[in-house]
């Protein structure tokens, strides 16, 4: 796999236009995995996907959602019940924790519904950037950057930002991408994460992208992954185990 960087690529700013052109070849329509009918259901989804595959998450929503239909419902819930429903997603103490104390916010400051502003969104319990951002996007058509480890992880690769931190990748991406394109953006960089772009053995030979991308920190995963082939249980490959 050639991973060396390319040669003179054009800065962020002239690439992010083709990076977009391409991405939207490759995933034309693009809605957020997580199944909902409701801005309350993708919030409660969402907090559910921290640390959880979409798939997993929507095994568990149908049950949870026809027990619990209202923001009060949540508010009002045992939290045992709750935790045993959300049980298959992983941290399921903390994430119970946060969806009724979401609940109650939504009751108590909200008249019981989801709020429709990033500033709003980030007071509830739970509830950063990234998950506003989400639910902005997909149940407001509110454009809005959502940074997750795909989002973080390709835009260092392609060159578009050195950061690690995802408020200040959000605030480079906010400044290189259209603002009507946010949300699509954010959901085809994660697809591309999910289908080709892997964290470990991203797919460069056939990425269509490979033309426009430095591969910031691939040639590194290649180099860590050629000294683990070398040394095996602590001796080199070949080595006969100590008596």
């Amino acid at each position: 796999m050639e991973t060396d960087p390319a040669p003179k690529l054009p800065p962020a700013r002239e690439r992010i236009g083709p990076i977009s052109d391409s991405l939207k070849q490759l995933y034309p329509e693009v809605v957020t995995a997580l199944t909902h009918e409701n801005a309350l259901q993708l919030l409660v989804a969402t907090i559910l996907s921290a640390q959880c595959t979409d798939a997993r998450v929507n095994t568990v929503t149908p049950a949870l959602f026809a027990r619990f239909r209202t923001a009060r419902d949540f508010a009002t819930c045992d939290i045992t019940e709750l935790e045993q429903l959300i049980k298959p997603t992983g941290f399921y103490k903390n994430k119970a924790k946060h969806i009724r104390a979401c609940g109650v916010a939504l009751v108590e400051r909200f008249g019981g519904e989801v709020p429709g502003n990033l500033d709003d969104l980030v007071t509830l319990p739970g509830v950063g950037r990234k998950t506003a951002n989400v639910i902005l996007g997909d149940a407001f058509a509110t454009p809005g950057i959502t940074v997750d480890t795909h989002v973080g992880r390709l835009s260092r690769r392609l060159g578009l930002t050195r950061h690690r931190d995802p408020v200040k990748v959000e605030l480079v991406l906010m400044e290189l991408v259209p603002r009507a394109e946010w949300t699509d953006f954010s959901h085809r960089l994660i697809l591309h994460g999910r289908k080709v772009c892997y964290s470990r053995k991203p797919r460069c030979e056939s990425c269509p992208l490979a033309a426009l991308c430095p591969n910031v920190g691939v040639k590194g995963l290649a180099q860590k992954r050629k000294r683990k082939r070398k040394f095996v249980s602590g001796r080199p490959n070949g080595a006969a185990p100590k008596s």
